[in-house]
């Protein structure tokens, strides 16, 4: 049986209650549905798109086993013409997005989806479980790597993640960020990132000595050993390492590092530094774990601490500050009429958009503009294609090349979004154009209202931007 992560079962059952009315319907015209996040966290002054890799993977292999197919059929509901005619259902539409890295703010789309209405309706839940996901945590994984320029910055969050592919995906949307690696092996042999690994203090316990477990573990990791020393008593523990280090080099045994993992970091790290160093020992890195999340991190080293390296894990791969985003994935477009939401606080906008771009002379983000697709606007145009009737365009690239991409992509941000601080918002503005169109469908729903229900009066047509948006 495939995993579950791939199956179209993986969906909200109202998914398939609608596929089932548009069947019967006959319902199948194009339909245009867009990506989105309303509104930035508190702690939040950009997002950074990630996920869009896996979201095409399951659109490429979207498909309905036998087995899937009888066990809707033991929900009971769902008619057998319905049921045969989700034995041929593939993805066979169109995919615009934002590349993985790339900044982004409150009412963009991050993704469009092109293809007949039963098709695009169907992934909308396993899209936003995807895509929501890895942005939560590439934007907090940036907020970290912007926190600690030049540390070694690694995952440490699997054993507290939720469930086993939001480990995996949090290992590659923290990479993808900045960090410098994960401890979660299988993330590294499935995306190739760089891991880390030290020891846990059930090691130290289990020897009859802390010398014999440091010993111990450093011949069997002779090229590359960290050692815990926080067990017991971190500034008596830095003096036995200080005393086994050069009986260890003598037999070629390498002793790389010390981690420290509670109590006070900041004083702990410069006592520990003063011990090695007086031993000779300015080679052997500080590396410090313990609830770590940017907030700290820049307290640290604000502090002077001298600390080469972090473990980030609960807070980063549960981003505990900001757990969810304010995200949706809309219908805006169907059989080639615009549709527009008009819910209280939830509104979009109509039609298939862009999103246009426009940089200082520094080549630093100044303005977004959301604007129609054919609209020829003043910016560099974010949203790209990347499938075409329900094949990728290109090769996926490199997770080393989205890294590179999206470090670079930050390092052009406005210092002020650069910042842990809450930042003045970035100017994103609706274009006329598209401004208009949502006025026209707003015209035309009240119109249509009115017939199908004489008597009762609709809203008048909202006059400002505020009310449209």
């Amino acid at each position: 049986m495939r995993p579950p992560e791939a199956s179209p079962l993986l969906t909200d059952l109202y998914q398939l209650t609608m596929l089932q009315a548009y069947h019967l319907e006959g319902m199948e015209a194009t339909a245009v549905f867009e990506f989105f996040v309303r509104r930035l966290p508190p702690s939040r002054n950009f997002l950074v798109a990630a996920g869009l890799e896996q979201v095409l993977d399951f659109l490429e292999g979207l498909a309905f086993t036998p087995e899937e197919i009888d066990a809707l059929r033991g929900l009971g509901g769902f008619r057998d013409a319905f049921l045969r005619a989700l034995e041929d259902l593939r993805f066979r539409g169109d995919v615009h997005a934002l590349p993985e890295g790339t900044p982004f703010f409150p009412g963009e789309p991050v993704l469009r989806v092109t293809a007949p209405l039963p098709q695009a309706q169907l992934v909308e839940t396993r899209l936003i479980n995807l895509l929501h996901f890895q942005i939560l945590v590439a934007s907090k994984a940036a907020r970290v790597v912007l926190a600690a320029p030049g540390k070694t910055l690694v995952d440490f969050g699997l054993r507290r993640a939720h469930g086993a592919e939001a480990g995996l995906l949090a290992a590659r949307a923290g990479y993808l960020a900045g960090l410098s690696g994960t401890s979660t092996v299988l993330a590294g042999v499935r995306f190739g990132i760089p891991v880390f690994g030290t020891m846990a203090h059930s090691f130290v316990q289990a020897h009859e000595s802390e010398a014999a477990a440091f010993e111990a573990f450093a011949r069997a990791w002779p090229e590359n050993a960290v050692l815990l020393i926080d067990t017991y008593d971190t500034e008596a523990a830095a003096h036995r390492v200080a005393a086994l280090v050069p009986r260890l080099r003598a037999s070629g045994v390498r002793v790389r590092g010390v981690r420290i993992d509670s109590g006070d970091l900041a004083a702990h790290a410069a006592a520990v530094r003063r011990i090695l160093d007086a031993a000779g020992l300015d080679d052997v890195r500080i590396f410090a774990s313990g609830n770590l999340d940017e907030a700290a991190l820049a307290r640290l080293l604000a502090a002077g601490a001298p600390i080469d390296g972090f473990g980030v894990g609960t807070r980063l791969d549960t981003s505990a500050d900001a757990p969810s985003l304010d995200c949706a994935y809309k219908l805006q477009e169907y059989d080639g009429v615009p549709r527009r939401k008009r819910s209280e606080g939830k509104a979009t906008l109509p039609g298939r958009k862009q999103v246009f771009r426009r940089f200082d002379d520094e080549g630093r983000p100044m303005e977004d503009v959301v604007g129609l697709e054919e609209e020829d606007l003043e910016g560099t145009p974010l949203l790209v294609p990347v499938m075409r009737a329900g094949r990728r365009l290109f090769p996926a690239p490199s997770l080393d090349e989205i890294r590179a991409r999206t470090l670079e992509a930050m390092d052009r941000l406005p210092p002020a979004l650069r910042s842990l601080d809450p930042a003045p918002a970035y100017p994103v503005r609706v274009s006329p154009r598209l401004a208009e169109l949502a006025r026209q469908v707003d015209a035309r729903t009240a119109r249509s209202a009115n017939r199908d229900t004489p008597g009762i009066r609709t809203p008048a047509e909202p006059e400002s931007r505020k009310e449209l948006f």
